[in-house]
């Protein structure tokens, strides 16, 4: 995981932030808060090179051109993959994505089992609920592996949405709208908050409040240079941001 970037004035970020504001964000009238897992709510410790080696090496025995797809993140490159073999190999491109697919999941699993939540994550989603705030989970990682890690899961979010119940994965924006459409919320109602600029450009497209945490992939420059609406340390404190007492809150500095 990459190093914690310090954060000491937080107030000092939202005031440089709010410049971004929108008539579409309506952040006093926040109803919904979707997080990315890996990263976000819990360790990042998936080994995505060795995971797109593997894939790259499934690949081989199908004759796909490793070179054209080996830059690609694994899921893209999957599905890179199942196109050229129904094209090239047709009638093999479904045993190639299964095949794939089922490689990755176990590699995420087993990789859950040595992983947590970080420090703070249940109070935060606990405490939101308290405040009448919509939570969900929207990540590329599989069912098997989230609740592996977080097995109570379905008691502190109102929907988890992996990539087995989407479409399209984030980051296109179908992700993040199944989310909310789960969660009856508008997007310019809600926040996503992640620790990769894909988060962060998925929020800003389809309108949504966007924040960005330095507790995984990225530091604050990317996030910044994504949109990022607000960046905090870490998703914890979000309910810091939170004034109390408000039900369907405001964000300090967005008043």
């Amino acid at each position: 995981m990459r190093p914690l970037a310090p954060i000491n004035e937080i107030g000092a970020l939202t005031k440089l932030f709010s410049a971004r504001k929108t008539q579409k964000i309506i952040p006093n009238l926040l109803k919904a808060i979707l997080f990315d897992f890996d990263g976000t709510l819990a360790e990042l410790n998936i080994d995505f090179l060795r995971m797109r080696a593997a894939v790259l090496n499934l690949m081989s025995d199908y004759c796909t051109p490793r070179d054209e797809m080996k830059d690609l993140y694994v899921l893209e490159m999957i599905e890179a993959g199942r196109n050229f073999i129904s094209i090239n190999n047709p009638g093999m491109e479904n045993e190639f994505f299964n095949g794939a697919h089922e490689l990755i999941s176990h590699m995420e699993t087993e990789r859950s089992k040595e992983g947590k939540l970080f420090a703070g994550t249940e109070n935060m989603l606990h405490e939101l609920r308290n405040r009448h705030i919509k939570t969900g989970i929207v990540t590329r990682n599989c069912t098997a592996a989230v609740r592996q890690m977080f097995p109570d899961v379905d008691s502190h979010c109102d929907t988890v949405i992996t990539r087995e119940f989407t479409a399209r994965v984030k980051p296109h924006p179908d992700h993040l709208l199944t989310a909310l459409d789960v969660l009856d919320t508008d997007a310019k109602f809600a926040a996503m908050v992640g620790d990769h600029p894909m988060d962060i450009t998925m929020g800003k497209e389809i309108g949504a409040y966007t924040i960005g945490v330095l507790t995984g992939y990225s530091g604050a420059i990317p996030l910044r240079k994504a949109g990022a609406d607000l960046i905090i340390e870490k998703a914890a404190d979000i309910t810091r941001l939170i004034p109390e007492g408000f039900k369907g809150p405001r964000i300090r500095g967005f008043e």
